[in-house]
């Protein structure tokens, strides 16, 4: 298994990931908040790249059974139902609904990675799960970390880091790249309190400006799910 970290997809063409296994990780908040509203029971999340695609879609939908949602620089976009806090996506509100998500980083990457052959999305809620999955398969894969426009995240990266140090204890024959053997070195040092780590990160600061300490506490929740988000037909639902 040879395991790859990609700090960015911005420079990368859609047509890359054809035929990939790709996880797509974004902690604060997007990757959180799709594991949380399958975890609550929503029927699906469909990943948009573009507001204006997002309200196109959510114009044709039906709707008592779809919800529009997600966040622009952190807020809620006027006239969502939603934000991209996953402590908005309750089961009384989400149960049985289709989510159509627009995100600043996470959506984006996931559209991005559209041509993959498994697609998943990861984040500390799930990732022992996650990793157990990834296990099983026994593919080569690449680990998309959002980032935060375009640039590189501390918080993505660690995540990454601990993904395949999961891995790495179970399985010996692995083959890092040069990106995920610095994942791994980040994750072992800064991975002892993830509350503290995500609240001193520049997009944890953010968050915390903007009121949204309590969303920190959500995502730094280590293996409390078992659900594993995965893209298929142009959603996402829970695998």
């Amino acid at each position: 298994m040879k395991i790859n970290v990609l700090f960015s997809n911005i420079f990368l063409d859609e047509l890359y990931f054809t035929g990939k296994t790709t996880v797509i990780i974004d902690v604060l908040r997007a990757s959180s908040v799709i594991t949380t509203a399958l975890s609550n029971g929503a029927r699906e999340i469909v990943p948009v790249s573009t507001l204006d695609f997002a309200m196109k879609i959510s114009s044709d939908a039906f709707k008592s059974q779809t919800l529009l949602c997600g966040e622009r620089n952190t807020r809620m976009v006027e006239g969502f139902n939603l934000g991209n806090s996953p402590l908005e996506y309750k089961p009384e509100i989400v149960a049985g609904k289709s989510i159509i998500l627009y995100t600043t980083n996470g959506s984006k990457s996931i559209v991005k990675a559209k041509f993959s052959e498994n697609l998943f999305i990861g984040c500390f809620l799930n990732l022992p799960a996650l990793a157990r999955h990834l296990m099983n398969l026994n593919l080569d894969f690449e680990i998309v970390c959002a980032g935060t426009n375009g640039l590189f995240n501390l918080e993505d990266a660690v995540c990454a880091g601990m993904l395949i140090n999961e891995i790495q204890t179970q399985l010996s024959d692995i083959q890092l790249s040069d990106s995920a053997v610095a994942s791994v070195i980040l994750s072992k040092q800064l991975n002892k309190n993830l509350y503290s780590f995500l609240c001193e990160t520049e997009h944890g600061k953010l968050l915390i400006e903007n009121g949204f300490l309590d969303d920190i506490i959500e995502c730094s929740k280590y293996g409390i799910t078992d659900v594993i988000p995965y893209f298929v037909s142009g959603a996402i639902k829970r695998l």
